[in-house]
């Protein structure tokens, strides 16, 4: 194939969505993995008719240690390299990290971090070798705000993404690959629905804090191809990023610990 291939794990929803739209728009084929192979099928199969590019569709579930070298086995296996990588796949988990059984955090660190580093790992030396490559990290504003209590392994994943995006762009900036970590604030999505807290964040955050999953993306898209290191989209997010680093730490940590509680009554 003469087209640049992107592979978006996390696809069947949001912010992978959007990216796998967004890629495609831009002439990438893409390929596509997430747990729900249906979902997958059916966005495929929308990408092909509207841009006209390849797809292929790699149910799997990042949880396995297994997955991300299965994911790699099989593009090659169809004769394909990877070009463009977005490590989006995630989810939340809610509650008091010793009240977590141990193989829920477990497979939720297998998810959103060693899969990640493992794909890039895996993916990053073609890349270096034929001097091209996109690599989107989707991390989170909350990857540069101080933790929070019941988002105990989240925030600080999201961080390790913010600081490992970081370095990957140094050692790459003079090799043809771009390395951006994308930083997104509340987003509509299945997200919040997925850990039970998108009622009580809408009752408590205004609607200009929120962002719709296609922004997101295309910000995360634009950031990427300009080599920049990190993308905080729309301004407020911004704000709250600029806000977190000066404010002093305690101040930032009481307040994020009363946020954190106000949500979860609600």
């Amino acid at each position: 194939m003469t087209r640049r291939l992107c592979l978006v794990t996390g696809a069947s929803a949001g912010i992978g969505q959007a990216f796998a739209r967004i890629f495609a728009s831009h002439g990438y084929d893409i390929a596509l993995t997430a747990r729900r192979g249906e979902r997958l099928e059916q966005l495929a199969e929308e990408i092909r008719l509207r841009y006209g590019v390849e797809t292929l569709t790699i149910p799997a579930d990042l949880a396995d240690p297994a997955a991300a070298g299965h994911l790699t086995q099989t593009l090659a296996a169809n004769g394909r390299v990877v070009d463009a990588l977005v490590n989006n796949a995630g989810y939340g988990l809610r509650g008091p990290y010793a009240a977590t059984p141990w193989e829920e955090e477990r497979a939720f660190l297998q998810v959103l971090l060693i899969a990640v580093c493992e794909l890039t790992h895996q993916l990053l030396p073609g890349m270096v070798e034929r001097r091209f490559g996109r690599i989107v990290n989707v991390a989170s504003l909350a990857g540069l705000t101080p933790g929070a209590p019941g988002r105990t392994l989240y925030s600080a994943t999201k961080s390790f993404l913010v600081k490992f995006s970081e370095s990957l762009h140094l050692e790459t900036r003079d090799q043809g690959v771009h390395v951006s970590a994308l930083c997104p604030g509340l987003t509509y999505s299945e997200f919040h629905d997925a850990n039970q807290t998108r009622e009580s964040l809408e009752r408590l955050t205004p609607d200009w804090l929120w962002m719709g999953a296609d922004e997101v993306a295309a910000a995360g898209y634009e950031a990427v191809e300009a080599n920049r290191i990190i993308c905080v989209p729309g301004a407020p997010n911004q704000a709250i990023a600029v806000l977190a680093k000066l404010a002093p730490e305690d101040w930032a940590l009481a307040l994020m610990g009363r946020e954190q509680r106000r949500i979860g009554r609600l």
